[in-house]
């Protein structure tokens, strides 16, 4: 295939839904390729990846050098503009900055003393989901599970009441079509209503923590942004608040919908879980690379002496970065299309790397090793009961529906 017919298939339905044996032509084509026409350069090979995810000569794309049809996409206050005032395309010396800021949220001691809370709150959901699939009724894994338990560990971080968090999954799904491949400015009107709302939603909160503090998130980044020193302006605030609430949950839940699904058709390993022959952080590592919850990211060449693998990239030039090809790159991974928890030396790109390494990576893999050594353990038994439905997205792939049967349940 070529490479712009490759790009074009990972956009349509089908490729979306499985994207991997696009991926495997596209490896055929090198671990480097072009395609002139989009001024892109696409890299599929693991160690080129993450020599670009680590190198200051990359980072996020610099406004000057966008085509005028991406830049119509920045309309103030609407979803790319949001998600663009964010860490997550800053570039130093405002990423830097701002990162500070938040990092002490997720310390790796921090996140550690979190671990009986988010274990809790585990075990309370899976007694709800046992209750529901008590007479054998199926169970929508994503809706009962997968969503509820980041939202809640994130939101209890954050400090956002309790009510007000089951409206949230319909705007983070809404949000983040905007990290996705568009080819259709239409397609971004529910993204930019979902910014709009969430804009006014944290506008309210942060209102009232300057009335009544708490011992929580959002009350620490509003008493910085009222210090009025500079460190974070108050659309800063917002963007930052959105982000955290959406990343920190939209990435868990597609982990955890893949892992199940993987440890449904493969149920040895989740046997071996259950047993202790598989360390559970094992499992989560090689879901984490066989199925990311991430496929794909770029970076923007910052100087004209950037390159990647000795070819030089000029400044302003986009390097897509497909994670989910990495990921099954056999330079880096023996037999890398079997799903294996004990491969050796295991690692994955879906948390990024760099000085955009994500910050919740730690928080997301204690739930989701919390999550699954539960799971496995409470139900024995447990299979699907109808063929789940993926999201239809690339970027952030993951499940709409998984619906299961608790054989293991008790009546």
């Amino acid at each position: 295939m070529e490479p712009q017919e490759i790009l074009g298939a990972l956009m349509r339905p089908p490729g979306r839904d499985d994207p991997y044996p696009l991926y495997a032509a596209a490896r055929q084509l090198g671990p480097l390729f072009a395609i002139p026409e989009f001024n892109l350069h696409v890299c599929t090979g693991f160690e080129l990846i993450n020599g670009v995810l680590r190198s200051p000569d990359f980072g996020k794309y610099e406004f000057e050098y966008l085509p005028q049809e991406v830049i119509d996409q920045y309309v103030e206050g609407g979803s790319v503009h949001t998600i663009s005032s964010s860490i997550l395309d800053a570039n130093p010396p405002d990423h830097r900055r701002v990162r500070s800021l938040i990092s002490s949220a997720f310390t790796p001691r921090r996140i550690a003393g979190l671990a009986p809370a988010i274990t809790r709150v585990a075990g309370e959901l899976f007694d709800e989901f046992e209750r529901l699939g008590a007479q054998g009724d199926p169970v929508d894994f994503m809706e009962y599970f997968a969503f509820r338990f980041p939202v809640t560990v994130i939101c209890e971080l954050l400090g956002i009441p309790e009510q007000d968090r089951v409206r949230f999954r319909p705007l983070a799904h809404d949000l983040t079509v905007a990290l996705e491949l568009i080819d259709d400015l239409t397609k971004l009107a529910p993204a930019d209503a979902a910014a709009a709302e969430l804009r006014a939603y944290f506008e309210k909160l942060s209102e009232q923590r300057r009335a009544q503090p708490e011992d929580d998130l959002i009350s620490a980044l509003v008493q910085v942004n009222d210090a009025d020193d500079g460190r974070l302006s108050d659309g800063e605030l917002i963007a930052n608040l959105t982000l955290l609430l959406v990343a920190g949950f939209e990435t868990t839940t597609n982990l955890l919908g893949n892992g199940l699904e993987l440890a449904l058709k493969h149920p040895h390993v989740a046997e071996g879980v259950r047993k202790g022959e598989i360390p559970v952080a094992a499992f989560v590592e090689e879901v984490l690379r066989f199925d990311s919850p991430v496929q794909l990211t770029s970076r923007t060449a910052l100087t004209d002496g950037a390159k990647v693998g000795g070819k030089e990239v000029k400044r302003g030039e986009q390097v897509m970065l497909l994670m989910g090809a990495a990921h099954r790159d056999p330079a880096r991974f023996t037999d890398p299309d079997t799903f294996d928890p004990l491969r050796p030396d295991n690692t994955s790109l879906s948390f990024g790397g760099g000085i955009h390494y994500c910050l919740g990576q730690g928080l997301a893999r204690l739930e989701a090793q919390i999550a699954f050594a539960q799971l496995f353990e409470r139900f024995p038994e447990i299979r699907l009961a109808a063929e789940p439905t993926r999201s239809d997205r690339l970027v952030l792939r993951g499940y709409e529906t998984l619906e299961v049967v608790l054989q293991g349940a008790a009546a």
